[in-house]
């Protein structure tokens, strides 16, 4: 193989890596807020879904992908409120209304989807989000078409990982937010609103959420598809125990996984003769591995899961 020929497929897979990342890091993002303020949010998989449909449904009749991702943002909003009236107001049990909520958006994804469109033999598609090349960077060699040709959205996801680590750890809502996933009653005691610090991570968590299954819809696809989301949900949730709730490593973490996936579509197309569905476990597969070799010894907030009643 030329060096021609290998530089291409280098650019091509790490470019590629990054774009299957963007949806991971913007939930996994979202997600480690939820849980970093005590809260699992089960329900993220139905979230995605709903945001991949209200983006499409919205730039389908209006033309405007931004509308359509602001949208997305607003109906992942609406759904890290419910959950947060769940979890924090009722104190219900967090698995079992997280579920609840991706059965109940999952349902209501399919049917606004029939009710609207049908059921057209060629599913209708939209114009999607083209790659923005940020002027003279991405005429750099190798780099440039790796980094500054990418998705608005992939900037944005990836400009998120430094902004949020500087929010839970440099700032007095950060220092509420841990505090309250620690130890709410002692968080309580100095003065901090338990319900108001869970309540907004449940917002930023719904919205990241919202805009992440958006992603699928307005930029790696340009229609909507049964399930869309494929998984990538649950994968979130697992990613944010291989990050330890540090969102530094999210990043790495959604680049290894979004790497596995885009390895199994290449090898999909390859002339090895094996079932696809092979290549389609494969990033499931390894997220089992990672949580069976973490799991035990991962640093959980302590008042995960655990809800707060004020004396």
């Amino acid at each position: 193989m030329s060096i021609a020929a290998v530089s291409s497929f280098v650019i091509w897979f790490v470019s590629a890596t990054i774009r299957m990342a963007t949806p991971l890091v913007l939930a996994t993002i979202g997600e480690t807020f939820a849980e970093r303020a005590g809260i699992l949010n089960l329900g993220i998989e139905g979230t995605m879904l709903m945001g991949a449909l209200t983006g499409f449904l919205v730039t389908y009749f209006t033309k405007s992908l931004w509308l359509g991702v602001l949208m997305a943002a607003v109906v992942g909003l609406l759904f890290g409120l419910l959950m947060a009236f769940f979890a924090v107001t009722l104190g219900v049990n967090q698995h079992v209304s997280g579920l609840g909520i991706t059965i109940f958006a999952t349902g209501l994804a399919y049917y606004t989807y029939r009710a609207v469109i049908g059921s057209p033999t060629v599913p209708p598609s939209i114009k999607a989000f083209s790659t923005l090349k940020i002027p003279l960077l991405w005429k750099i060699p190798v780099l440039g078409p790796i980094f500054f040709n990418q998705y608005a959205l992939t900037y944005i996801a990836f400009l998120l990982v430094p902004l949020s680590s500087y929010v839970i750890f440099k700032t007095t809502f950060g220092l509420s937010l841990r505090a309250v996933g620690e130890n709410p009653e002692s968080a309580d005691a100095v003065g901090i609103n338990v319900y108001k610090i869970r309540y907004i991570s449940m917002i930023i968590a719904g919205t990241l959420m919202g805009v992440a299954g958006s992603f699928f819809t307005l930029c790696e696809f340009n229609m909507f598809l049964y399930n869309i989301v494929g998984g990538r949900g649950w994968v979130a949730i697992a990613l944010v125990i291989f990050a330890n709730w540090m969102p530094w490593k999210v990043l790495g973490g959604a680049l290894f996984f979004g790497g596995i996936d885009v390895l199994g579509l290449r090898l999909q197309s390859s002339a090895i003769k094996i079932p696809y569905q092979i290549y389609l476990m494969l990033p499931y597969l390894f997220t089992i591995i990672v949580l069976i070799l973490v799991a035990r010894n991962a640093s959980y907030p302590a008042a995960l899961l655990k809800p707060y009643r004020r004396e």
